[in-house]
């Protein structure tokens, strides 16, 4: 067996990355996003105390264009072309107000009134952008909004994984904003990012899908990554104090694990911080530590050049964890990294990177096992 190939092996090399942080974003995100939610239209439904709900009648005193009929409407069908943006959080009433001052609809009224007719159709309107026409009926515009497939596409996703320096490739690939701004505004006196962690953006812009408004600056866009972030962590019962120290745990689980492996990962991470005298002796030697102090994707060992920098990111050469996270992890990596599974795992290894089978080891020797069966199916350890 090649003698670096092997150290390399028996010091975790891990697994292709990339494609399986993209299979991960999708599931990892599914049972997670509960931050597009419907709009609520105040005035589309109002419930009373009895369970019922309250008389159209009873919302004249808050819209008072309710009041009568003769709300002003056109008649329709429209012409010309006008993009709306309906934010999170809106109102009925902020809705027309804004198609009214687009001119898509003749009153802000007439809009509520179609809206309020139909309650159930009106909770699935969604915040987005959508392009509609002017001088359309009220009805027609509502009907419009109320279908979630006429959404003009405006969303980029963030896979799981990802360095802060290719998410801001992504985010200027969707939005034609420079990357050289998002990178400014990760320095920026104006960013929202909390003092725990400590002056650097790595490790807090959340991956998701995200639909900014068009006229949003870089510094708002990362603002709301990190937002997500700390609803994530504000899920785990993990202090402040340590929410810095979670994500760094969980950007080494979210860089070397597999779907199924995230628990058990962040175990071995904390069973080698644990033991300064064990077989790694307090060293976590991890090579998706130096493929982030390299940035360098596509490998799944590192070479005995690689791993002699003396960055304190080389968690070869330095005990402990590194500085700080080494990617930006999903949901399930920071939940596995707040409450790992229990076991006494010291060792694992992919040994099957096709299928991504990684088995774990609590001593040498049933390592030593597993290396070979990750050589027998590469043929790659000769």
């Amino acid at each position: 067996m090649n003698a670096h190939l092997e150290d390399d092996i028996f010091d975790d090399d891990r697994h292709h990355h990339s494609h399986r942080s993209r299979r991960d974003a999708s599931r990892a995100r599914r049972p997670k996003r509960r931050g597009r939610t419907a709009v609520a239209l105040l005035l589309a439904v109002a419930v009373i105390a009895g369970g019922g709900y309250l008389a159209f009648g009873s919302l004249r005193g808050i819209v008072p264009s309710l009041g009568s009929d003769a709300v002003e409407d056109f008649a329709g069908p429209g012409a010309g072309q006008v993009e709306i943006t309906v934010e999170e959080g809106a109102t009925g009433s902020d809705i027309g107000s804004a198609l009214e001052e687009a001119g898509v609809v003749k009153s802000s009224g007439a809009f509520v009134q179609a809206a309020a007719a139909e309650p159930d159709k009106a909770a699935k309107i969604q915040p987005g952008t959508y392009e509609l026409k002017k001088q359309m009926k009220a009805s027609d515009a509502f009907t419009w909004l109320a279908d979630n497939a006429n959404r003009v596409a405006q969303g980029v996703t963030i896979p799981e994984g990802l360095w802060a320096v290719e998410i801001y490739e992504r985010l200027s690939k969707a939005t034609k904003i420079p990357v050289a701004r998002y990178e400014a505004a990760a320095t920026s006196e104006q960013l929202k990012l909390p003092t725990e962690a400590g002056g650097s953006i790595e490790g807090w812009l959340f991956p998701s899908t995200y639909e900014f408004p068009k006229d949003s600056t870089p510094v708002e866009q990362l603002d709301t990554m990190i937002a997500k972030t700390q609803e994530e962590l504000q899920k785990t019962d993990v202090p402040r104090a340590r929410w810095e120290r979670t994500l760094t745990v969980a950007s080494i689980v979210e860089g070397e694990s597999g779907a199924a492996d995230r628990g058990k990962v962040a175990r071995v991470v904390e069973n080698r911080l644990a033991d300064p005298t064990g077989p790694t002796v307090g060293m976590l030697q991890m090579d998706s530590t130096i493929h982030y102090l390299l940035k360098k994707r596509g490998t799944i060992t590192t070479s005995d050049k690689e791993r002699e920098s003396d960055s304190p990111y080389n968690t070869y050469k330095n005990k402990g964890l590194p500085p700080g996270p080494i990617n930006n992890p999903g949901a399930a990596a920071i939940e596995a990294a707040a409450d790992p599974e229990p076991g006494k795992w010291i060792f694992f290894v992919t040994v099957d990177p096709d299928t991504g089978e990684t088995k774990f080891a609590t001593t040498t020797a049933q390592h030593e096992r597993n290396v070979q069966e990750f050589c027998r199916n590469t043929g790659s350890c000769e």
